[in-house]
C-alpha cells in the first residue's frame, strides 16, 4: 500500500509538466483534458450537507454541516475561501448519550486555496491550506497544506469524462494550550488523497468519484483508509444543485467509518 502516495505524487508531477503543441507553446493537457487556468467560481456558494455514518459495532454518527464558498482576490492572486461548521450526534452501545436527536458542536474549519499567474505560470495548479479550530475538535488545533489541479474536458466535446481534479492535503494536529493531554485522543496526523473524477451522465447530471471522501494514510501510527466513494449531482438551474452520495471502506487499517450515506443542497448567488 505504500505505492499509493507515490503513484498519486506521480500523477501530480505529470500534471505539473506541460505538454507541447505544434507551435511550441505549452498546452498543459493531461489524459485528454485541459488544465483549467481559473478553477474558481465568481459566485458565492452556500451548501447544506447531511451525513449518516456507520462506525461499526453498532455505533452511528449523524452530521449536519454548513459549507460556504467565498471568492477571494488579492492583487493578481485569485482563490477561494471555504468555511465549514457542523453539528454531530454520535449514538450506539459505546456512546454515553445514545440519543440520535442530541447534537453537539462538530468541526469548524477554514480552507484557502488559489494561484498567482506569476508563480509556476505553466503549471495552472493551486496551493493552499486548511485549519481546523479546537472547538468541536476535542480541544485540538489541526492545520496543514494542500496542492491540487483541475483538468476539464474541452468545451463542446460532449466527452464522458468531465474532469480530473486531484488534490493532496496533509493535516497535523496538536493540543490547544492548557488542555490536559490525558483528556485528548491521539493528535490527527493524516495525509489525504483525492483522485476526483467527474463523469457526465446528462448535460446537467454527473457522477463524481472520491469528491467528498478520499483516501487517508495515518502518518502517526501507520494504517490506510481506502473507500469507494461516489456522488450523483444534478443541477436544476444555474443557482441550484442537489447531490446524494455513498461511501464504503474497502481497506481500513486506519479507523474512519464502515459506510456513509450523505447528500447536499447547493445554492449559487
Amino acid at each position: 500500500m505504500k505505492i499509493l502516495p507515490s503513484f498519486f505524487c506521480l500523477l501530480l508531477c505529470l500534471s505539473a509538466s506541460p505538454s507541447w503543441a505544434d507551435d511550441g507553446k505549452p498546452t498543459n493537457d493531461f489524459l485528454g483534458l485541459q488544465s483549467d487556468p481559473n478553477p474558481f467560481s465568481s459566485q458565492h456558494i452556500l451548501e447544506f450537507w447531511g451525513y449518516h455514518d456507520y462506525q461499526g459495532s453498532g455505533d452511528y454518527s449523524n452530521t449536519l454541516r454548513l459549507r460556504y464558498y467565498q471568492p477571494a482576490a488579492l492583487d493578481s492572486w485569485r482563490g477561494t475561501l471555504r468555511l465549514d461548521t457542523a453539528y454531530v450526534a454520535n449514538y450506539g452501545p459505546s456512546e454515553i448519550n445514545q440519543s440520535s436527536r442530541s447534537y453537539s458542536a462538530g468541526n469548524t474549519m477554514l480552507t484557502v486555496w488559489g494561484n498567482h499567474p506569476g508563480f509556476l505560470e505553466n503549471w495552472g495548479g493551486t496551493l493552499g491550506g486548511r485549519i481546523i479550530f479546537p472547538f468541536g475538535n476535542n480541544g485540538q488545533w489541526t492545520l496543514g497544506p494542500q496542492v491540487g489541479q483541475v483538468f476539464q474536458s474541452v468545451e463542446g466535446s460532449h466527452a464522458l469524462l468531465n474532469d480530473f481534479s486531484p488534490l493532496m492535503r496533509y493535516l497535523y494536529g496538536f493540543a490547544a494550550s492548557g488542555t490536559p493531554l490525558s483528556n485528548q485522543p491521539p493528535p490527527l496526523r493524516r495525509l489525504g488523497l483525492y483522485p476526483t473524477l467527474g463523469f457526465n451522465i446528462t448535460p446537467n447530471t454527473q457522477i463524481r468519484l472520491w469528491d467528498e471522501n478520499g483516501v487517508y494514510y495515518n502518518t502517526a501510527g501507520g494504517g490506510w483508509f481506502v473507500p469507494i466513494d461516489a456522488m450523483v449531482t444534478h443541477r436544476f438551474n444555474k443557482d441550484f444543485l442537489i447531490a446524494i452520495g455513498a461511501s464504503k471502506q474497502v481497506v481500513q487499517t486506519y479507523q474512519e467509518y464502515n459506510w456513509s450515506v450523505y447528500g447536499k443542497l447547493s445554492f449559487n448567488f
